[in-house]
């Protein structure tokens, strides 16, 4: 049976065209001559024909190329050999019985003329040409220093300086744009702030003229101390002995616009500021000795990381279970020299 479709298949028009027999009498068998017309073999129409791209006709079973056939059927709907009806709708993949013969053609590499040697079969080409060190469009980097991954035959026209500028350029743009689009955000954040201010303002105003306003502005005021402290980092501290307890002018304005930066109340900034010294701080840390006697309690402290500083907030709303000589309104707010850590 197998030796019947060997024969057909021998005979058939695809199989001449593919060996490039278009020319050679019908009857002409190709026993005994097999490897010489292996060597003309018509690569890319084999190809074409292992990825499915041909069709034969369902009665005459003549098979051919689909795109010839499809631009063949736009002007009439005739099979090209024998002139019998057809049409595209009928024809159907060709045996897989010829698709297994010619996969087995022995072929030179597409790359021969770029100096590649390879002899492989047909069903291997493909990953050969992926691989194959001749493929003028095989990837490779640049070893010059730039990096850049472009085809082998546009390495020798390669220049990294001009490479390397035009990256530059492209970093240099989107820099632009992210500074503008930053610029524009700082702006807008700022404009809501002043509206910020200015409806604080007026409800303050409006408290002062009603008293009975003035247990809405409270919880008002007081739901957003609790939304900012719930926005900072948790902390620990690893050296309370690395303590400022008395800091300077510039280092409260330093720990100040941290503060506002982080969304603090304006409301308590300052007070929270001016807890930043001993003097105002309570009993149990008035002293360097009241410290050194209550610092087993300093690990109970619920504190938050002030952003990017060594220093913490302790808020009254957060530290609760501590006694009264150990926390003060609104909050406490403790710098040191190090040993400020985030809790993640």
């Amino acid at each position: 049976m197998l030796g019947r479709w060997e024969e057909r298949l021998r005979s058939s028009p695809l199989y001449r065209q593919v060996l490039g027999l278009r020319n050679v009498p019908w009857g002409t068998t190709l026993r005994g001559s097999r490897e010489r017309w292996m060597k003309t073999c018509c690569v890319p129409y084999v190809v074409e024909y292992l990825k499915n791209q041909c069709r034969q006709a369902p009665h005459c079973e003549h098979a051919f190329c689909n795109a010839c056939i499809t631009q063949w059927f736009a002007q009439q709907q005739i099979c090209p050999v024998d002139r019998t009806v057809v049409t595209l709708a009928h024809l159907r993949p060709v045996p897989r019985i010829m698709r297994n013969m010619l996969s087995k053609l022995q072929i030179s590499c597409d790359n021969a003329g770029f100096g590649c040697t390879a002899t492989l079969r047909l069903d291997q080409l493909q990953s050969h040409l992926k691989d194959c060190e001749h493929n003028p469009k095989r990837p490779v980097n640049c070893e010059e220093g730039c990096g850049l991954e472009m085809p082998k035959d546009e390495l020798p026209n390669h220049n990294c300086i001009k490479h390397l500028r035009s990256v530059v350029q492209q970093q240099q743009t989107k820099i632009s744009e992210l500074e503008k689009t930053v610029a524009e955000h700082k702006h807008q954040l700022g404009e809501q702030k002043r509206d910020i201010q200015l409806l604080k303002a007026y409800m303050r105003a409006i408290r002062s003229a009603n008293p009975n306003l003035q247990n809405l502005e409270e919880s008002i005021e007081y739901n957003e101390i609790l939304e900012w402290v719930n926005s900072m980092q948790p902390a620990r501290v690893t050296r309370w002995g690395g303590m400022i307890s008395t800091p300077d002018a510039v280092l409260q304005a330093v720990i100040k616009r941290s503060l506002i930066d982080s969304g603090c109340p304006h409301s308590i900034v300052n007070d929270l500021i001016e807890n930043a010294h001993e003097r105002n701080w309570p009993q149990g840390l008035a002293t360097l000795e009241t410290r050194q006697m209550n610092r087993r309690y300093y690990e109970n402290y619920v504190a938050k990381q002030i952003p990017g500083k060594q220093a913490v907030v302790v808020m009254a709303c957060e530290n609760q279970h501590m006694g009264e000589d150990m926390i003060l309104e609104p909050g406490l707010v403790m710098i040191f020299a190090h040993g400020v850590e985030e809790i993640l």
